[in-house]
């Protein structure tokens, strides 16, 4: 296998240059339609991605799965309790071996230093497919799906979050202050962003990053509304009390009537239906979360071509350039 001495990874959104984000959303779109027209595009062939999680997953690992086996490519699923890491092995000898064996790593765990050390000693692309600071590519095909059912600029709209100042959340601010889209965030005290994340944000950004502690300041005359469940992985003991202190935060029919008309409702999945979001919204004309959920396998594509460096592969037989 050929490995690039210098792989390119995706740790944060920060990682990312403007431009670089908006070339890897234009082309996920491209192959999101180039695959509903029904014709095969297989750049991948003979490449492997692994996949190592430490945390449950529906859509990051499915939609992974199968963005690779589309483009042609194979998977191999790492389970870390499976592997010698469980033993004590280094992170920096597994990145080692698994770079001899690997094109493509996508680690999905719980501390951020996990996946920057296992970078740090991979000459493959190591991809953060979210830790409990960061969830990067969940936020590009989140701007992904907005680009789809807004006419409008990312730079020209609002958009809110409304909750826990997660992983996620955070995700979001560094994606404000690559694309200066203004962002306002609603999280109750003690459960706001990181606030060295945030001040670096707010540093670079040229539109408002504003943070509140008030949903309907943050949702007034917004474009989009974005919520996630309000105890994430790790959180599940806070469950109750999280609810109670959280109850003002609900994405419902009375809150989304201080957003624009045309104002359009995210949630990254799963959701807790009448917790974060009432059912009625979640199900309504204004939801586009089916899509949002969609366009992670299409978005996945992109930064795999990307990160693998498959526009190398276009001339082969197996791969058709679009």
């Amino acid at each position: 296998m050929n490995k690039s001495p210098n792989p390119r990874h995706y740790l944060t959104v920060s990682d990312l240059t403007s431009d670089e984000i908006l070339i890897l959303i234009s082309r996920a779109l491209k192959l999101k339609k180039f695959h509903k027209s029904g014709q095969p595009y297989r750049p991948a062939m003979g490449k492997i991605m692994g996949l190592l999680f430490e945390k449950p997953s529906t859509r990051t690992r499915v939609s992974f799965e199968a963005a690779m086996l589309q483009l042609g490519g194979n998977v191999t699923f790492l389970s870390s309790t499976d592997l010698q890491l469980k033993r004590g092995e280094p992170l920096k000898d597994t990145a080692k071996v698994l770079s001899r064996y690997l094109d493509c790593l996508v680690i999905r765990t719980f501390g951020q230093r996990i996946v920057d050390e296992l970078a740090r000693w991979s000459n493959i692309p190591v991809i953060n497919g979210l830790t409990d600071q960061h969830h990067p590519c969940q936020i590009l095909s989140d701007i992904m799906t907005v680009m789809e059912h807004k006419e409008k600029k990312m730079r020209d709209m609002k958009v809110a979050w409304v909750g826990d100042g997660n992983n996620v959340a955070h995700s979001w601010i560094q994606a404000a202050s690559r694309l200066g889209f203004a962002l306002a965030l609603a999280c109750p005290e003690g459960y706001q962003p990181d606030k060295e994340i945030l001040s670096s944000a707010q540093a670079e950004s040229g539109a408002p990053i504003m943070l509140t502690t008030d949903p309907q300041e943050a949702v007034e005359n917004s474009d989009v509304i974005n919520t996630d469940v309000w105890a994430s992985m790790g959180h599940e003991k806070e469950a109750a009390k999280r609810r109670e202190i959280f109850a003002p935060y609900q994405i419902n029919e009375a809150l989304l009537g201080r957003a624009k008309t045309d104002a359009i409702v995210l949630h990254c999945l799963p959701a807790h239906r009448g917790e974060e979001i009432s059912e009625d919204v979640l199900e309504g004309p204004r939801s586009v979360v089916w899509d949002q959920a969609e366009n992670k396998m299409h978005l996945q594509k992109a930064v795999l071509e990307w990160a693998m460096r498959l526009e190398e592969a276009v001339s082969s037989p197996y791969a058709l350039n679009i």
